[in-house]
């Protein structure tokens, strides 16, 4: 089918330098170990700390190189970049969520009133569902030469909604558009 997406794996991230070293990689006489029950073992050498990691058959990854000595935990390496990876795109979804989208009504200087009724109703659904409402007037042709038209316009579409929404920024031009941003009232930013 064309317009379906196959849901894909996400493959392992290669490896990366700032992850912590596993297993043979680990080049430093002695480590601070963590066993496979997160119980702290102690001081031990490397060597020895490997032998335990395959007696139970995962790895030995370092968790703090900085740590004097460094810190090494006995766990499936595997496992654990699964699980970061998971975190890190739930990270990334929370940050997407929080952010305030901005939705957008377009206007004309000479939009009729039912015409500015019915964008004022879009509008007041976009606020309330938590969005900004940004207001775009287009000019045409010889419109530019009446541009408090288009102000009166911003004004008589924000008085339309001033029992839920101020306007946080005044019509300003930018070429042959005049924007303005209108918000809840209640949310400051």
């Amino acid at each position: 089918m064309r317009g379906r997406r196959k849901k894909r794996r996400v493959p392992l991230p290669p490896p990366d330098i700032s992850r912590g070293r596993i297993n043979e990689h680990i080049r430093i006489p002695e480590v601070r170990l963590i066993d496979a029950e997160g119980q702290q073992v102690g001081v031990v050498k490397t060597d020895e700390a490997r032998r335990m990691a395959l007696e139970v058959d995962l790895d030995l990854v370092e968790v703090a190189a900085n740590a004097n000595p460094p810190v090494c935990k006995i766990m499936d390496h595997g496992k654990f970049l699964f699980e970061e990876q998971k975190k890190e795109r739930l990270a990334r979804k929370k940050q997407r969520e929080s952010a305030v989208e901005t939705k957008e009504i377009r206007l004309r200087p000479g939009t009729g009133d039912g015409d500015l009724k019915i964008k004022a109703d879009h509008a007041r659904e976009f606020l309330e569902d938590g969005c900004k409402v940004g207001i775009q007037l287009q000019f045409r042709g010889r419109e530019m030469a009446h541009r408090e038209l288009g102000i009166e316009a911003i004004k008589r579409f924000a008085a339309m909604l001033e029992d839920i929404a101020k306007l946080e920024q005044e019509p300003s031009m930018q070429g042959r558009r005049m924007n303005a941003l209108l918000c809840l009232k209640n949310v400051s930013s």
